[in-house]
């Protein structure tokens, strides 16, 4: 298993190229490309020309520091035809600077819209029949997370959509700050997805459905805003005994291709000090859960 640095919380105050240097600073051995303007930005086209993408394997190699996956967020789920056949486009480039990093782990968002759902998962199998032979030929390994205020949100109804599209190659992510929103409980999500859980985001968030549906207050009542959080572990309202210990029984943490990621977003001004404790949480923990 890999643990890996989702760099994000870097993005304002370091270059796409001291990444992997920051990384090592850190105690990580690899991290996690996350949307970012000079490499993949959300929802458009693909910005890192092949001299970068050369650049940014080069600078992972002097600082020892490996890619454990490339994170697009891009829109192949749209109802809208024109943006759908776009983030196709883009999703092929994108596969294209994966593959010549040398990495074959990807993972994404479902995306399409809630109140479009139908829609949204035929432009989703659509974009399928375009991208899964390029998948496939290139041995690239693509993991789906059904995010708040995705097309499909929930986990097991999440993981129904990728074993439809039949391939090997798509996986499920499972984000524990997201834990809330997929409604279905972690074991039988797990239970359900076996090995084709390759990715796993570590953040915290609260019950949005504890104290009545009150734990936070949005306006107004019943706005179908999808809020979360993503906070340090034991910032939040998971259970992180049994997180741990379900992955441990899934045997996520024995699987060579399987990546752990960090990924607190809501304290940016500590963002050093966060990452060094997320690393030790998440390696402390993954010993425990194995003891």
């Amino acid at each position: 298993m890999k643990i890996a640095l989702d760099p994000t919380p870097f993005h304002h105050t370091h270059s796409l190229l001291e990444f992997p240097r920051l990384a090592a600073e850190l105690g990580f051995e690899w991290l996690q490309l996350t949307p970012h303007a000079d490499f993949i930005p959300f929802f458009n086209h693909p910005k890192a020309d092949d001299d970068l993408v050369a650049r940014f394997r080069k600078e992972c190699e002097s600082a020892g520091v490996g890619v454990a996956s490339v994170l697009p967020v891009l829109r192949w789920s749209s109802p809208d035809p024109d943006a759908r056949e776009a983030a196709v486009r883009y999703w092929k480039r994108a596969i294209q600077i994966t593959v010549d990093l040398g990495v074959q782990q990807m993972n994404t968002e479902f995306s399409g819209r809630p109140e479009l759902a139908e829609e949204s998962e035929r432009a989703f199998y659509r974009s399928m029949e375009d991208l899964v032979p390029i998948i496939e030929s290139e041995g690239i390994n693509v993991s789906i997370d059904p995010h708040p205020d995705d097309f499909v949100e929930q986990g097991l109804a999440g993981w129904r959509v990728v074993r439809g599209v039949n391939s090997p190659n798509l996986g499920f992510v499972y984000v524990a700050p997201h834990t809330f929103h997929l409604e279905d409980p972690m074991p039988e999500i797990l239970d359900a997805v076996g090995d084709r859980l390759r990715v796993v985001h570590v953040a915290d968030t609260m019950d949005h459905h504890r104290s009545n549906g009150l734990r936070y207050i949005t306006n107004p009542p019943g706005t179908p805003a999808r809020v979360h959080q993503h906070l340090k572990i034991g910032d939040g309202d998971v259970d992180w005994d049994a997180f741990f210990g379900e992955l441990h029984r899934n045997g996520f943490y024995d699987r060579e291709e399987s990546v752990m990621v960090t990924s607190v977003f809501a304290e940016n001004e500590n963002a050093h000090e966060v990452s060094r404790y997320q690393l030790e949480q998440m390696t402390q923990r993954v010993q425990k859960a194995r003891s």
